[in-house]
């Protein structure tokens, strides 16, 4: 399951004093909410942005996580910018496969000092996808070698 960084602007007027905005980070937290943020005065007046930290993002949920900030915060919410947190797993690959649309077998190989994962995806799948879009994607989540091949079975 890939852990996603859901980055959400909780500020954008400026309105929160810094207590306020410690106030509500503390909500977030006390409903168990996973949250990366920075002590309100090391950050501007305006655009206060925190970062949720989401396992098993589905992103039809993430109006729900904006909303769980602005009512923490008591001020308008906005989502901002999806990342994910790699650690080079077989999860992660699936998940980058799975943003692309695409289903594939991921086998993972060490040659000499070497690892490489090898994805092999349907012909149809590989004619549709941009591989060299998915291969940097790949290679960003996995942090080695990766090559893609196509299936080359029937049906």
């Amino acid at each position: 399951m890939r852990t996603a960084v859901v980055r959400v602007v909780v500020d954008r007027a400026g309105t929160l004093s810094a207590g306020e905005y410690e106030e509500g980070l503390r909500r977030l937290r006390e409903r168990g909410t996973d949250v990366v943020a920075s002590p309100a005065e090391r950050l501007p007046d305006r655009n206060r942005e925190i970062e949720l930290i989401v396992a098993g993002l589905d992103l039809a949920d993430l109006p729900k996580h904006v909303t769980l900030c602005a009512e923490s915060f008591r001020t308008p919410a906005e989502a901002g910018v999806v990342t994910y947190i790699s650690r080079g797993t077989d999860d992660d690959a699936h998940g980058v496969l799975a943003a692309f649309k695409v289903a594939g077998r991921v086998v993972r190989e060490v040659r000499g000092d070497e690892e490489v994962v090898t994805v092999t995806l349907s012909a149809a799948d590989l004619r549709r996808v941009p591989e060299s879009r998915l291969h940097t994607a790949l290679e960003a989540a996995l942090n080695c070698e990766v090559r893609i091949g196509g299936d080359r079975s029937p049906g």
